[in-house]
């Protein structure tokens, strides 16, 4: 989906704005840097792009995050990940590329300064100019300044020309423009719409998925470009007590068993939960939980079928997602995106494993109670309530780049909030981006498999012959916008949702 185009009419304000703005934003220094400036002395909001392509990637971009906290930067926002091919210097290994969004008290040598001791102390030499690095970290904007010394010009002189450095810094942002500051950053575009012109006229969206610059999501070793296709999430309950198959996968033996049909049948991931999460459900403790869960992971992960696929772990204790990781499951599913347990983000933020974040009113006991059914618009408030669980996971430490979102078919809603669930995947987009393109850009998941609604519509009392509705709504999901489908019947789903992407890149083709 091309957000910007979509965004774009309806940024009629934004030229208005930043054309007012210029008159009062501007500050410039010609200044070296032992001038002491007034922006010392209060904190200035900032954006750094990040870039590394020797070594572990991934591991210098979390080494630089937190010795950035530690010297005086506190990250608030991140932008995607990006992998992307080298510019300039064309040689070299392929780059990791991304940005962050963050405030500081450092004046803007003392936080150039810092920057390059990191740089310095990561490994990073007086090498050819664009050439390799462990990790190149550059000030993009310094608060409403403009700064142009003898060591340091911000903006930054080549921002208008790096699709890699653009598409990461857009991300920082939202399709509103929420203060002046902002308003500033896009009036230094010097276009009439900011920074989203500057992006259209690189090429906008339409370079992303390319082989030069990708968008993707790290997994364990992986990095997941979760744009060539639809993946479907297999679902195993090991519960006694879950709406569907309840009791049948209760034994290592079993649970196995089924794995292995799953994965037969063409799943690209193994969703596995120990905890029943249906309406009324009565919750059992982390360890509980655990002494359901660990033996069949143990199992499930040395079985040689699971070679390159991924393990989710379906938990809203922060204890058993540690756990579970620890063992070697990729990813933490959580219903509650964080309600559940006050220690989760922080837990997953440690983890370092992508988090699914789904949005539910209350807990499985009270979700379908009538107060947590009352939408005026479904879409946008779960697109909101949503987008202030994945905030608050991101200021916890989880980055953008490995959140993954879920707008909770069949959790807090009835089958009309459902429909328009499905119907309305691009609506939640739009709005979350205007609050986050970052968040906005995130791989959603949907898991309308064999749910209540679907029996409700269909006069299917019995969950296992709502299949075929469960095919019709991935469809639905698929040609909307989702990422990940997770269900019960993996074959017939993913006949589906094979035609579902074929459709879509046919669609694209002939764009």
């Amino acid at each position: 989906m091309n957000i910007f185009n979509l965004l774009l009419p309806t940024r009629r304000g934004v030229g208005a704005v930043m054309k007012g703005c210029r008159a009062t934003c501007y500050s410039f220094f010609h200044s070296s840097p032992e001038t002491t400036v007034e922006v010392q002395s209060q904190e200035q909001e900032v954006v750094i792009a990040m870039g590394s392509n020797v070594g572990d990637r991934l591991c210098n971009f979390n080494e630089a995050l937190q010795l950035m906290k530690k010297l005086g930067v506190n990250i608030t926002r991140h932008g995607c990940l990006y992998e992307t091919e080298p510019a300039y210097v064309t040689d070299q290994p392929r780059f990791l590329n991304s940005a962050v969004r963050g405030v500081t008290k450092l004046g803007p040598h003392e936080l150039l300064g810092v920057l390059k001791k990191i740089e310095k102390d990561m490994g990073r030499t007086n090498g050819i100019r664009y050439g390799p690095r462990p990790i190149d970290l550059d000030i993009l904007f310094y608060g409403r300044f403009s700064i142009h010394s003898d060591t340091l010009t911000v903006p930054h002189e080549r921002i208008w020309e790096r699709p890699f450095v653009v598409a990461p810094l857009l991300d920082l942002l939202g399709s509103f423009v929420e203060s002046d500051t902002v308003a500033c950053w896009h009036s230094l575009s010097q276009q009439h719409n900011g920074l989203f012109e500057t992006w259209e006229k690189l090429g906008g969206e339409s370079l992303i998925g390319k082989e030069g610059m990708k968008r993707v999501l790290p997994i364990g070793n992986l990095l997941w470009d979760w744009s060539l296709k639809t993946s479907v999430m297999g679902i195993l309950n090991l519960t006694p007590d879950s709406f569907s198959d309840g009791g049948k996968f209760q034994s290592v033996e079993a649970a196995v068993s089924q794995v292995r049909l799953m994965i037969s049948e063409g799943a690209d991931m193994i969703d596995i939960g120990a905890q029943s999460t249906r309406p009324m459900a009565t919750k059992i403790s982390a360890e509980k939980e655990l002494e359901r869960l660990i033996p069949v992971l143990e199992a499930v992960l040395t079985m040689p079928e699971m070679e390159g696929k991924l393990v989710s772990v379906d938990t809203f204790y922060s204890k058993v997602a540690s756990e579970a990781v620890g063992k070697g499951a990729h990813i933490v599913n959580d219903v509650s995106a964080g309600q559940l347990d006050p220690d989760m983000y922080k837990v997953v933020a440690g983890l370092k494993a992508p988090y699914v974040a789904m949005h539910m009113r209350g807990d499985p006991s009270t979700m379908q109670n009538e107060e947590n059914l009352q939408y005026d618009d479904v879409c946008k408030q779960v697109a909101s309530e949503l987008y202030s669980k994945v905030r608050d996971a991101e200021l916890s430490g989880i980055p953008a780049w490995r959140i993954i979102i879920d707008p909770g078919i069949g959790f807090s809603k009835k089958a009309e909030h459902n429909l328009d669930i499905l119907l309305g995947l691009p609506a939640i987009r739009r709005h979350i981006a205007m609050k986050s393109l970052a968040a906005s850009h995130a791989p959603i998941l949907i898991g309308p498999s064999r749910k209540r609604f679907l029996g409700e519509i269909c006069n299917r009392p019995s969950a296992d012959e709502r299949d075929p509705a469960t095919i019709a709504s991935i469809t639905a999901g698929v040609l909307g916008g989702a990422n990940i489908v997770r269900v019960h019947n993996v074959r017939d789903n993913l006949d589906a949702v094979k035609l579902c992407d074929s459709m879509l890149t046919r669609r694209k083709s002939l764009a």
